[in-house]
């Protein structure tokens, strides 16, 4: 049997006038066969699709703004950051200052350029200590002097304490206890922070919360991976029954394994209580559920299997020097956020 090839008008054409200006949308039409030409029997007209030209522009038109926007406010965040970062490093970085705690998060990475960019005059005496691995190679790409935690020097039998420690936070509160541990570097950043004279925290405006827990809804608990499941148990009597051992997915697959190689388990609490929130009968010490900060950050180092958790709570460092409890001090003396409207705004101790 012989074929026919069936041409679209000359009208219909199938081929764009403009390829940046048009795309192709089918459109189903009818057509009947050209069997009468050769004494066949007519066929049953089936469906040809033929093209016609739409014009891009009406395509997405009401998405692009939305993208944009969510780019936008994005790109003003994280220069608000950057502005946040570069404020607390002019504000608490002195040029006499001889160790310096570098912590963990996107944040620390402008706290790290903002050292950097005050020049080799300003820090070529100062000494760099990291809370883990990501800060060590900030450290080392900035041009910094690197040291750990335990080479720092002995002075009279004595390790040197930091002059002062710059990290991230999970979430703040109205009191300055935060939650540290979302990068899974908790331990050391808690190792860093009480090593300090003063801890300074670096974040953003969404880090911002009048109680812990409420925004950020999990504790970090850092844990031997063999005590994993009784911890879990543990947790769940005291609260969180939705605690969970962390993935290490995307990156990695099974759990999370820290720096130290321990595991990270989130631990999901309601919001936790403020000494000033406590009531004859609210009492803090879990009852419904109802926790007060410090008691609960003392539970949880009460159960065998954990190695650190991530509440940051207690003494900031002008504390710890009024009341001689030095090397106590885990809460920061100022908190500075990049705000929505790419502004800085500081928190300080009362």
């Amino acid at each position: 049997m012989t074929s026919f090839l069936l041409m679209p008008p000359r009208s219909q054409s199938i081929i764009p006038t403009s390829r940046s200006s048009f795309l192709t949308r089918r459109i189903p039409v009818l057509s009947s066969s050209f069997s009468s030409l050769h004494n066949k029997t007519p066929r049953i007209p089936q469906k040809q699709t033929i093209f016609t030209p739409i014009r891009r522009s009406h395509l997405h038109t009401s998405r692009a703004p939305k993208m944009a926007s969510a780019t936008s406010a994005a790109a003003l965040v994280e220069s608000a950051k950057k502005a946040a970062a570069f404020q607390a490093v002019d504000e608490h970085l002195l040029p006499s200052y001889k160790f310096v705690g570098i912590g963990s998060g996107s944040t620390v990475v402008y706290v790290v350029e903002a050292i950097a960019a005050k020049g080799p005059a300003f820090y070529q005496g100062m000494t760099f200590i990291p809370t883990g691995s990501q800060s060590k190679g900030l450290i080392r790409a900035a041009g910094l002097t690197l040291c750990n935690l335990d080479e720092r020097p002995v002075i009279d039998g004595q390790l040197v304490a930091l002059d002062v420690a710059f990290d991230g936070a999970d979430e703040v509160d109205a009191d300055l206890n935060l939650i540290k541990g979302g990068g899974a570097c908790l331990f050391q950043e808690k190792l860093v922070a009480v090593a300090a004279k003063k801890f300074v925290a670096v974040a953003d405006y969404r880090k911002q919360s009048p109680r812990l827990c409420t925004v950020w809804k999990a504790i970090p608990v850092e844990v031997l991976p063999l005590a994993a499941p009784d911890v879990l148990k543990r947790l769940n009597a005291m609260g969180s029954p939705n605690a969970a051992v962390r993935a290490g997915l995307p990156s990695k697959a099974g759990e999370c394994v820290t720096d130290n190689g321990m595991w990270i388990i989130d631990a999901a609490f309601p919001p936790l209580l403020l000494p000033k929130d406590l009531t004859p009968e609210i009492d803090g010490t879990g009852k419904g559920g109802a926790w007060e900060i410090k008691t609960l950050a003392e539970e949880l180092l009460r159960i065998p299997g954990v190695v650190e958790h991530g509440l940051f709570y207690g003494y900031n460092g002008d504390d710890a020097v009024a009341f001689s409890k030095q090397a106590q001090a885990q809460k920061p003396v100022a908190a500075y956020f990049g705000m929505a409207n790419g502004e800085v705004q500081v928190q300080r101790a009362s």
